[in-house]
């Protein structure tokens, strides 16, 4: 496995070239959790749920099942992939108030450490995920 890159649970602060990554809704009602704060502090627009804004970037997590967040984590990790003068901090997306565990969700980011997509930082919880389906 190549070296982990791992967010912090608590992102307070950017660098410049630092982005943000949270769980959104499709209307982008930004109104708890990990969305308030990218609102409040990264630039996060009210009524956008998908994509970059300022130093935040929204994947809608509230819409249904994990089969419903997947395209859009796709398309993030293919945006990812275009814009390496950016590092993006992956939240724990979908776990807070849509209700899904690291279980749930790592699957869907496995792609950026199996691909090693070097500006994507994930949760520790989601390597933990990965390390146990590949011990």
């Amino acid at each position: 496995m190549n070296k982990k890159r791992i967010s912090s649970n608590r992102i307070a602060h950017l660098a410049p070239n630092e982005v943000f990554v949270f769980g959104s809704n499709l209307q982008g009602r930004h109104g708890g959790g990990a969305a308030r704060f990218a609102h409040e502090h990264f630039g996060a627009v009210w009524g956008e749920g998908v994509g970059l804004f300022g130093q935040s970037y929204a994947i809608p997590t509230m819409q249904g099942g994990v089969e419903t967040i997947q395209p859009y984590v796709e398309d993030f990790l293919q945006f990812a992939q275009m814009h390496a003068e950016l590092d993006f901090l992956v939240t724990e997306i979908g776990c807070g108030i849509a209700g899904f565990s690291p279980v749930d969700i790592a699957p869907l980011f496995f792609r950026a450490i199996e691909a090693d997509i070097r500006n994507v930082y994930l949760p520790e919880s989601f390597y933990k995920v990965w390390e146990q389906k590949n011990s």
